[in-house]
């Protein structure tokens, strides 16, 4: 695969790339519906944290294709051009403009369901989305 590079010309289209691209490796952008349900518990996650959404993805330890270990990190070189990034590029673009509905609940943190990280065995989720569980 060859890779692409992107300029931007302002902080805004970098900082809309940067999240969509993790978006995308967590969801594979499967459906507009668990796109938009990781966006908005994005959205909440940095509202609960007093962060911007770009420092909330980057520094909340949730995102397991940040790990360069992980099977997804390479999705995270994903073609800019193909259409589910493009579905993602756009979602990302809504929640930043503060258009995007809160499609999770309030939920501030996810895993897969083939995770099971410790701070979520004391809690219960509140939605399973295309395996993803998202919780308060």
């Amino acid at each position: 695969m060859q890779l692409t590079l992107i300029k931007h010309q302002n902080d805004f289209a970098r900082d809309v790339y940067k999240i969509a691209r993790v978006i995308y490796a967590e969801t594979y952008a499967g459906s507009l519906r668990v796109v938009e349900a990781l966006a908005s518990m994005i959205a909440n996650g940095a509202k609960a944290n007093n962060q911007t959404e770009l420092e909330f993805v980057m520094n909340s330890g949730l995102f397991e294709s940040l790990n360069k270990n992980s099977l997804h990190h390479d999705l995270l070189r994903v073609d800019p051009h193909i259409k589910p990034f493009q579905m993602c590029l756009r979602v990302v673009d809504k929640m930043l403009k503060h258009n995007l509905a809160d499609c999770c609940f309030g939920a501030t943190k996810f895993h897969r369901t083939e995770f099971n990280p410790s701070w979520s065995i004391a809690r219960g989720y509140i939605l399973e989305m295309d395996g993803l569980l998202f919780y308060l």
